[in-house]
């Protein structure tokens, strides 16, 4: 099997690229990639690359790698262009990463002023999102710790939130994490408590994958339901 093409590293991008160049340079990461396509994108606001007195489009390294994460949201993700937009409008960064899920990996704690500042949300959002349910942090000597994963989904229950989503409907949610982590546990748990250690690593990279399969299904089911209550 051929190597995966390498993408053009972060600094490589040392001049203004035209949109000929830029196209050129994704290539290899992107074979399906087209010069229509890009201005497609720049259309749908997800592009603002600078222009020339001419109207000639001028991309800059910032503009390659915001491109570069657009195609691979879309490649990888599946995602429409409006959920793309919306990641796009919340920067990760070190503040806040889109992290894959690594089982073996422990969580590192934060307190509650950190995981308001971290996730956008005041104090009062996080203890109703904790009365839900969805927030699960470990107390000690009366101060609330809370992990990495609680920041991440306080951050979009927060997002949600602001479309006037109250804490309690969030519920549901949290409802359909139980069921599915509950399928997965029945699924893995013989081999996950068994004594031979070679059966539990396959047991927890079993997991891994059926946790990335039952976020992709129940991704799609929610998107065909509402797809069909829009065009129905």
């Amino acid at each position: 099997m051929a190597a995966a093409p390498r993408p053009a590293p972060i600094g490589q991008v040392s001049r203004m690229l035209t949109i000929g160049s830029a196209r050129k340079l994704l290539l290899a990461e992107f074979p399906d990639i087209s010069i229509s396509k890009i201005r497609y994108l720049e259309s749908q606001g997800l592009l603002t690359p600078s222009r020339t007195r001419s109207g000639y489009r001028l991309f800059n390294e910032a503009d390659i790698e915001r491109l570069r994460r657009v195609l691979e949201l879309q490649r990888d993700e599946y995602l429409p262009l409006r959920v793309i937009r919306e990641e796009l409008a919340f920067p990760t960064g070190s503040e806040r990463r889109r992290r894959s899920l690594t089982l073996r990996d422990a969580d590192p704690e934060i307190d509650l002023s950190e995981l308001c500042r971290r996730a956008q949300l005041t104090a009062e959002l996080a203890g109703e999102l904790e009365e839900q349910g969805l927030l699960h942090p470990r107390v000690e000597g009366g101060e609330r710790f809370y992990s990495e994963s609680d920041a991440e989904i306080a951050h979009v229950c927060a997002r949600i939130a602001a479309h006037g989503v109250d804490a309690r409907h969030l519920r549901a949610f949290r409802h359909a994490s139980d069921r599915v982590s509950g399928l997965v546990e029945q699924i893995t748990a013989p081999a996950l408590h068994s004594r031979n250690s070679e059966r539990r690593r396959a047991a927890l990279a079993d997991i891994e994958t059926l946790l990335a399969q039952a976020e992709e299904l129940l991704r799609l089911l929610v998107w065909r339901d509402i797809h069909d209550l829009v065009t129905g």
